[in-house]
């Protein structure tokens, strides 16, 4: 997977992937991804400890994940979803204790509901945060019609103006989508093939496949690119500047969503308490009301989010939608390693 940087900003974004990785507290290494060392995400981590958690930095989950196999030690790391099955595979994580992790009660069952996160009563993932994934685009170059469909990245009006996200799960759920799969986890051979195809033709319409929330805010700034397959982050960044570019989640095919959290490294460096120091602030109200209001994404805690004002998180892209929606859950690995090996041919052009 390779799910670059959630951030607030593209200026935020920006900063964080120039910083060296923080070095704070050599008693808890946290490996993440760059701008998840805002002290606003473990407040109650500092106050406990009076430091910060040290953090070291990935680009993408597949990067991460070969950096962990291959001996990096951390305490704690950060995927997403898709990827907590092949942490497990390699026998690189164990399991949570939630007795220490009072607000693990509080995530939301719907974060949970796979064996590969919690089995037979043994919880292996904590999930921490969530986004959505559809069509961003500019209200002043491309007309609200035009985008009730994903089929307008086909549109060869649109060439050399569209930009597509450089991450295997998220173009894989648009292709999806757009041949009438809503559920991967059912995806057959026929299916497949025909989500294959759709981006082999969307591809030259494609001006470039973004790597990370800035570079996207900036190539929609600049109008640059006029419609993208986007986080949630993007278009309520960019309206927040007063950028006019709207999001749609109801294109007649649907829209996608997925969600991150945290696995416990074994034989981190650090000390195990500081981990769940770490986990428990993470999950607290005043960091979902953080996550929702400063960043625009949506927090595990059931009910900090149920407390959050409706308008907030609709402003946010997070609210219900009357489309489709594909669910970024785990599937075979071995299925997912076959689709990243056909969008890195798609991408060069075979």
């Amino acid at each position: 997977m390779t799910r670059p940087l959630k951030g607030a900003t593209a200026l935020a974004t920006l900063l964080a992937l120039a910083l060296p990785a923080t070095a704070a507290d050599d008693k808890m290494l946290v490996f993440d991804w760059a701008g998840f060392e805002d002290e606003n995400f473990y407040a109650d981590y500092i106050e406990k400890h009076g430091v910060a958690p040290s953090f070291t930095f990935f680009g993408d989950d597949d990067e991460a994940f070969q950096k962990v196999n291959a001996g990096f030690r951390a305490d704690v790391v950060h995927p997403c979803s898709q990827m907590v099955g092949k942490y497990r595979d390699a026998g690189l994580v164990e399991p949570w204790d939630v007795s220490r992790i009072p607000l693990y009660a509080k995530v939301n069952p719907a974060f949970l509901d796979s064996e590969i996160f919690v089995e037979n009563g043994v919880v292996w993932y904590v999930p921490t945060y969530w986004g959505s994934t559809a069509i961003a685009y500019r209200t002043d170059l491309v007309p609200e019609e035009e985008v009730e469909t994903l089929q307008v990245f086909r549109d060869p009006k649109y060439a050399g103006r569209i930009s597509l996200p450089d991450n295997t799960d998220d173009v894989w759920a648009l292709a999806l989508l757009a041949t009438g799969v809503s559920d991967w986890t059912t995806m057959g051979e026929a299916e497949f093939q025909a989500a294959a195809a759709w981006l082999r033709e969307v591809h030259p319409n494609v001006r470039t496949y973004w790597a990370d929330g800035a570079e996207l805010a900036q190539l929609m700034q600049s109008g640059e690119v006029m419609i993208s397959w986007a986080w949630n982050e993007t278009p309520a960044a960019l309206s927040a500047e007063e950028v006019p570019v709207a999001y749609q989640r109801e294109a007649a095919e649907g829209s996608s969503t997925w969600f991150c959290g945290y696995l416990n490294l074994k034989d981190g460096p650090g000390e195990e308490d500081r981990a769940y120091d770490y986990l428990n602030a993470w999950l607290s109200t005043e960091t979902a009301n953080y996550i929702v209001n400063e960043w625009g994404y949506g927090h595990s805690n059931a009910e900090a989010m149920a407390a959050i004002d409706a308008d907030t998180v609709a402003d946010a892209g997070l609210g219900p939608i009357e489309a489709p929606n594909l669910a970024q859950t785990p599937m075979d690995n071995r299925l997912r390693t076959r689709m990243n090996e056909e969008f890195e041919k798609i991408k060069a052009g075979f």
